[in-house]
């Protein structure tokens, strides 16, 4: 299964444009996300909704939002001027999560033939954290002496395996 989940900064304001029919509606807008590791550059990748979706994310979604993104991830060949073809990712929105101020989400989800409402996910509380020492933990009153550990059994002075390792 194809699966994607993706936090990344929207650096280019959503686009809201229809099939050629005019029944569809297509959200697309560019996403920045970090590398992997931290000399590596920021990724850019184009991002595209269907439907109510599209709607939504057009409506609700701004430039310099962090987005929590989950969709499907697909490469499209693409016929470049100079004459080479070109391989791009393009991830296909199937929900979207904006991060708020506050660290939390509000989850956005379109499914087909529904309207939905954001609704506030909880998000666990930040709290400061300070090198120190561990509290101490109590411990039984009750006095035990120390005994020395137990003898090993004696090994068998044959080796019945024939093989060395």
């Amino acid at each position: 299964m194809n699966s994607c989940v993706l936090m990344a900064e929207i650096i280019k304001e959503p686009e809201l444009r229809y099939t050629q029919d005019g029944q569809m509606a297509i959200a697309e807008m560019l996403v920045q996300f970090a590398g992997l590791r931290a000399e590596d550059p920021a990724e850019t990748l184009k991002v595209v909704g269907w439907g109510n979706l599209a709607q939504q994310i057009q409506e609700q979604y701004h430039l310099g939002d962090r987005v929590i993104i989950e969709g499907r991830l697909g490469m499209n060949r693409v016929e470049r001027p100079e004459g080479f073809k070109e391989t791009r990712a393009e991830l296909t929105v199937s929900r979207i999560h904006l991060l708020t101020a506050e660290g939390g989400l509000t989850s956005r989800v379109a499914v087909s033939g529904n309207e939905t409402t954001p609704k506030a996910v909880a998000s666990p509380a930040v709290t400061p954290s300070k090198p120190g020492t561990p509290a101490p933990t109590p411990t039984a009153t009750a006095k035990t002496k120390f005994q020395p550990p137990a003898p090993e059994p004696a090994s068998p002075s044959f080796n019945y395996d024939d093989i060395p390792f």
